[in-house]
């Protein structure tokens, strides 16, 4: 008994101590955490044999893979397929896997399969070369159905993609050090030397591994060997905490990966700031996104779930999915129901279908899905009520017509349904997608819907900033308010919407507005402003931002050197190098850019702007491969009007005006309420009747000119045109050209 008395103040003591000792000790000190490093899956395993065994087998962990007997899923038994007049044949050499196919100079030869990707619903396969790059064939293996298929880009669907074409499968878009890698293993580092053209990429390992949403293992593996019993005070256990309050942790180190993004800078680590590393698209790209929202290109489910309502309740990524078996917690509506009462939402007075069919599950009518890659299914995570009514008003898909296609089986049949449900009242009404619809097109009433989007407290902030982003449509002082005000946002998006879409106005109050935000705390925001004021000359700015825009600048290069083994990178240093007047080295950008890309379009462009005063012929030439390939692009994508836009801008450069104006009509009638496109037209029309006299064209121009005026009665610009044009009416009939035009 005595001995008992005698341990109690003795642990008491021990606890006591332990608990001070917590208290100001630490075993590494935080900054070790920022440098922590790898330390490969097998260390974990070696204390979290459970998860290490839920991940194996799964889609990160078969993420990429050596291309091995265990790995490759593909007939490989000298099979072919041939696709747009080009057959490739899949063979055995040894123990290595091959292809035979079409190379980079249109030759057929036999390459060695390096790596597989992938292994549902689709497996592909990756050659490496000798420069380093390592290149993605289209030719893919359809997993359930034991078949060969032709991966074809999303706009070219039924066209042979020629050698030296981005798209080929040699091309830059198949390129895995830029576009693939750094999703498919972990911690990867491009290493592009653009005085080479040469690649160098490295990973920790070559999968989606642990470290890859834990972060590097180092100081959490440090801590769990130390002596102590007691997890570290400072830093705790050394990894970020995935399921802390801060929903942005979880769901931005998934959002890495799990977004339509942009690289601006390597070394995210879990717990970080998103956009210190990558920056997520807004809604408002067409080519993205539907007017109201809904996935329409591959976008994946970040931008769809920061609109939902279930990240506005703070659901997360792992609330559904088991984040190292990559499965759903549980099988069919049960997954909703775990949150939702079944009572109230698993019946048919709530979702009007018979029990057991597709209409009854909750993902049919509240995820719809889409198909990408050819044969890959993917679902909307903005968690969407079914909306016909604004597919009869907007054109916007809905969940209800995904299923009911019958030729009766129309929108307005669909969301007459849904009122004799449900009301006339929607929950989630005001809806966005009018605004959208009226902004993107820049209609007049677009501008008060998107500021009262903005008004409202709950409007999700990827909506907001998508707002600010298309209140650049207007030009009124009530819009340049709003994106003033969104400067100073607590959300970072937002601020980065608005450093982009802020008017110049004042030139003062333009530089002190944005030149604030060189010091933002978040690195795109900075990057963004670096952007905005490279047209400001230096004298123009104050001794503080002078150095603000120096070590922004820094980091601005540093950002956009990832991209050199782009067209576009090249082409961002040329606008610097053209901005400090150093020509020379924009040139030479500009002539790497058409050599990395020689398909693209934009860059010969730019180019002969610079030598419009040196070299005419030059630029004439530039312009006119700019313009065929312009008319390339057209042809593959006849409903883009912004293309036909381009073609007709270089046209008028060309001083082919007949052509142009053809161009500017097409574009006009693609998007009859773009009021650029419009005044382009008008001022060809101008242009002509000033060359010619031509009556038709003075009356044509007069037409747009009126039309002009109906979408933005204030514009000076066109009143300013229509000035000028009746000008040369009364000065053709005989009258006094000083006189002011009525």
């Amino acid at each position: 008994m005595r001995l008992n008395w005698l341990f109690v103040p003795a642990a008491a003591l021990f606890i006591a101590g332990a608990a001070l000792a917590w208290d100001w000790y630490s075993v590494v000190p935080p900054e070790e955490v920022a440098n922590g490093k790898f330390v490969g899956s097998q260390t974990c395993a070696e204390c979290h044999q459970a998860e290490h065994k839920l991940w194996r087998g799964s889609d990160h962990d078969r993420a990429m893979e050596l291309a091995t007997e265990k790995s490759v899923l593909g007939d490989f038994s000298d099979a072919t397929f041939t696709y747009q007049g080009v057959t490739t044949r899949f063979f055995r050499q040894g123990d290595k896997f091959m292809v035979n196919t079409e190379g980079p100079d249109g030759k057929h030869r036999d390459y060695e399969i390096k790596y597989t990707f992938g292994v549902r619903p689709l497996q592909q396969y990756m050659v490496q070369f000798p420069d380093g790059r390592v290149q993605v064939l289209r030719e893919s293996w359809d997993v359930a159905n034991k078949r060969w298929f032709y991966v074809t880009p999303p706009d070219v669907t039924d066209e042979r993609i020629l050698p030296g074409d981005p798209f080929h499968w040699t091309g830059i878009t198949q390129n895995w050090n830029t576009t693939c890698a750094d999703c498919h293993s972990t911690n990867v580092h491009k290493n592009y030397n653009p005085v080479t053209n040469q690649y160098s990429t490295t990973f920790s390992e070559i999968n989606v591994s642990c470290e890859e949403c834990h972060g590097p293992g180092s100081v959490h593996v440090k801590l769990a060997r130390s002596l102590s019993p007691f997890w570290d005070r400072e830093i705790g256990y050394g990894l970020p905490p995935l399921k802390d309050k801060n929903l942005n942790v979880q769901i931005e180190t998934c959002a890495k990966c799990h977004a339509r993004r942009i690289h601006i800078h390597e070394d995210f680590r879990p717990g970080g700031e998103l956009l210190d590393h990558y920056e997520p698209f807004l809604l408002s790209d067409e080519r993205l996104y539907h007017a109201n929202g809904q996935i329409l290109d591959e976008v994946y489910e970040y931008g769809s779930f920061v609109q939902s309502r279930m990240h506005a309740n703070r659901v997360r990524c792992s609330d559904c999915h088991d984040p190292h078996s990559l499965k759903l917690k549980f099988v069919g509506n049960q997954l909703c129901t775990q949150c939702h009462v079944p009572g109230k939402y698993d019946t048919p007075a709530h979702h009007h279908h018979p029990v057991d069919s597709a209409g009854a599950k909750c993902i049919e009518c509240h995820m719809p899905a889409r198909m990408y890659m050819v044969i890959d299914k993917r679902r909307d995570h903005s968690f969407r009520m079914p909306r016909p009514d604004l597919s009869v008003e907007f054109g916007t898909p809905n969940a209800c017509n995904d299923c009911h296609t019958k030729p009766n089986e129309t929108p307005q049949w669909a969301a007459d349904a849904v009122r004799k449900w449900f009301g006339d009242k929607r929950p989630d009404d005001p809806h966005w997608t009018p605004a959208f619809a009226a902004g993107r097109a820049g209609k007049p009433e677009g501008e008060k819907m998107l500021l009262d989007l903005l008004s409202r407290k709950t409007t999700p902030a990827i909506v907001q900033a998508t707002a600010i982003d298309l209140l650049s449509n207007y030009r009124s002082e009530a819009a340049a308010t709003a994106q003033r005000e969104a400067l100073y946002s607590s959300d970072p998006l937002l601020r980065l919407s608005a450093v982009r879409a802020v008017p110049t106005g004042s030139n003062s109050a333009f530089i002190a507005d944005v030149a604030r935000l060189l010091e933002d705390s978040v690195r795109r925001v900075r990057l963004a402003a670096v952007e905005r004021l490279l047209g400001v000359p230096l004298n123009q700015l104050t001794d503080s931002q002078r150095k603000a825009f120096e070590q922004a600048t820094i980091e601005f290069r540093e950002s956009q050197a990832l991209s050199l083994d782009h067209a576009g990178g090249h082409r961002v240093f040329a606008n610097l190098a053209r901005e400090y007047g150093r020509n020379e080295d924009a040139i030479l950008h500009l002539r790497t850019a058409i050599e990395l890309e020689p398909y693209l379009s934009g860059a010969r462009a730019e180019l002969a702007s610079m030598f419009d005063k040196t070299d005419q012929d030059e630029a004439r030439r530039l312009r006119a491969e700019e313009v065929q390939l312009l008319e390339r692009d057209s042809r593959i994508a006849p409903n883009n009007a912004l293309i036909y836009y381009q073609i007709g801008s270089m046209r008028v450069l060309l001083r082919e005006y007949d052509k142009a104006q053809a161009a500017f009509e097409t574009a006009c009638r693609l998007a009859p309420e773009s009021y650029d496109f419009l005044m382009m037209l008008a001022l060809v029309h101008d242009t002509r009747y000033g060359l010619t006299g031509d009556e038709d064209q003075f009356n044509l121009g007069v037409d747009a000119l009126k039309r002009l005026y109906d979408m933005r009665p204030d514009d000076p610009r066109a009143q300013l045109i229509l000035i000028k044009l009746l000008e040369k009416r009364r000065v053709k009939e005989g009258g006094d050209p000083s006189a002011a035009p009525q």
